[in-house]
C-alpha cells in the first residue's frame, strides 16, 4: 500500500488519526505577489489546464517557488520526491510537493514541514491521501532525528486549496478555502506556515 491508497477508515484505524475542523490562519496576513508571478498565472490562464500535470507546472509549483524566493535559506522545495517512511504502514511512495527547513539540496533532507498534494477535481476525496504523506513526514523527520511536533498540508486543484494541520494525532482542517484568484492570501497562509517554525 501507498500513500495514494489510503481512506478516511485507513487513517483512522491503521494510523490512528481522526479529523476536526478548524480556523487554522485567523491572524494571517496577505503578501502582494511579484509582477513575475502575477505574469506566470496570466499566462497560464491562456493555457488548456486540463490535467493534474499541467495544473501543477502551471500554478502550484510557480505560487510555491514563490514562496520559497521569499525565504531563501530557510525552506527548500522538492517536487515528485520519493518519502518511504515506513512501508509496513503504506507511509511510502511519491509526493507531489514537498517543503522542507533548510537549504536546497539534490535529495530531500529532513526536516520536512509541509506537504502539497495536487489532484484532480475532488479536494475532498485526497484529503486522506495528504494525512498519510503528513504522518509520513512525521515519522521521516523522526528516524532522521529531526522530530517536529507540526506538519501541515495542502490538498489543491490548483484552483483551490484546502489546508491541513497534523498535530497529536489529529488532523484540522481548515474551514475555509483558498483559491488561486486571490494569491495574495495563498502566499500569506504559506508566509504563515514557514513563520510557525521560525517564530
Amino acid at each position: 500500500m501507498a500513500y495514494s491508497q489510503f481512506t478516511y477508515k485507513r487513517v483512522h484505524v491503521e494510523l490512528g488519526i481522526q479529523e476536526d475542523n478548524a480556523l487554522l490562519f485567523p491572524n494571517a496576513i496577505t503578501i502582494p505577489p511579484t509582477a513575475w508571478l502575477i505574469e506566470t498565472l496570466k499566462k497560464v490562464q491562456t493555457v488548456a489546464l486540463f490535467s493534474e500535470k499541467s495544473r501543477s507546472e502551471g500554478i502550484v509549483f510557480p505560487i510555491l517557488t514563490e514562496v520559497r524566493e521569499r525565504n531563501q535559506q530557510k525552506i527548500a522545495l522538492y517536487s515528485g520526491a520519493i518519502i518511504n517512511a515506513d512501508t509496513e504502514k503504506g507511509l511510502n511512495g511519491e509526493c507531489d510537493f514537498i517543503l522542507s527547513k533548510g537549504k536546497q539540496r539534490f535529495s530531500v533532507d529532513s526536516p520536512l514541514f509541509c506537504m502539497i498534494e495536487a489532484e484532480d477535481n475532488d479536494i475532498e476525496k485526497n484529503i486522506p491521501q495528504c494525512i498519510a504523506q503528513m504522518e509520513g513526514a512525521r515519522i521521516f523527520n523522526q528516524n532522521e532525528g529531526n522530530a517536529i511536533d507540526t506538519i501541515f498540508g495542502c490538498v489543491t486543484t490548483g484552483t483551490e486549496w484546502q489546508f491541513l494541520k497534523l498535530e497529536n494525532h489529529v488532523c484540522w482542517i481548515d474551514t475555509e478555502r483558498f483559491y488561486i484568484k486571490q494569491p495574495e492570501q495563498l502566499l500569506g497562509i504559506f508566509q504563515a506556515i514557514v513563520d510557525f517554525y521560525w517564530g
